[in-house]
């Protein structure tokens, strides 16, 4: 029996639900699916949207700042315990939830926009160091983890459509790449790369100059692993084709 987890930045769930959410999530049945951008405040979300579909249930951890931000996740069986990161600066702004399942922990994340000219660069650098502890500190524990969701970093070259002309762009910043060398060298693996060599593959498109229709993009969503879950990872692949956001969900199958 697989676990199938998706992640997907839907930049902004009451948008979403309007462009196809509840039939792709009817349809692909995943175990779990992590959102991130959700842009709502807790008191905003009817029950049609916290059980979009039959058999479903999920937790919402929303940004103070409203419409800004936010994380939820959607589970067919309920997961032990749900946390936050317990860092203020970051459950602030409704980053991470931590969701404890019988045989592995997820993290769904939503990384900070490092933003034009640095301006959120250090504050995105401290979510990182954090976010490598916190994974640490799992697995210190015996746990296996995934760590899903929009980093908001293009780690190589390979990431992007354009890296010549985006050296200096918010997501392929020098500092961000280097951040993420650390998060992936302190124990964690890139399941996408793991089985995709080849360039060409993104999650995130420009509205803009028919960047989608002409795969002008990033790849800047990502299901990480550490080294010992690995072996339970069947397959880590991206749906381009499905549309309602300006990223595409991707998806985890694990062996059970």
């Amino acid at each position: 029996m697989s676990i199938t987890v998706v992640s997907w930045n839907v930049n902004g769930i009451r948008s979403v639900f309007t462009k196809g959410f509840v039939q792709f999530l009817a349809a692909q049945q995943p175990d779990v699916l992590c959102v991130q951008e959700t842009k709502i405040q807790p008191d905003q979300v009817p029950e049609t949207m916290r059980h979009p579909v039959k058999g479903y249930d999920s937790v919402w951890h929303s940004a103070l700042r409203k419409g800004y931000s936010s994380t939820a996740t959607f589970f067919r069986h309920a997961p032990r315990s749900v946390n936050t990161m317990g860092v203020a600066e970051f459950d602030d702004e409704g980053r991470v939830q931590v969701l404890e399942f019988d045989t592995f922990t997820l993290v769904n994340a939503y990384f900070p926009n490092s933003q034009e000219e640095r301006k959120r660069l250090a504050y995105k650098l401290r979510f990182v160091e954090a976010m490598t502890r916190l994974l640490n500190g799992l697995v210190a524990q015996g746990k296996n983890v995934i760590l899903s969701g929009d980093y908001n970093i293009a780690h190589t070259a390979m990431d992007l459509a354009r890296p010549d002309q985006n050296e200096n762009s918010a997501g392929y910043y020098i500092e961000e790449r280097q951040a993420m060398e650390r998060l992936l060298s302190s124990g964690m693996v890139d399941t996408f790369r793991h089985f995709t060599r080849e360039p060409g593959h993104y999650t995130w498109w420009s509205y803009r100059g028919g960047a989608r229709q002409r795969n002008v993009g990033w790849r800047i969503d990502y299901h990480c692993c550490n080294q010992a879950m690995l072996d339970r990872v069947a397959r880590s692949y991206i749906l381009p084709q499905v549309t309602g956001s300006d990223h595409a969900p991707l998806v985890i199958d694990l062996r059970s």
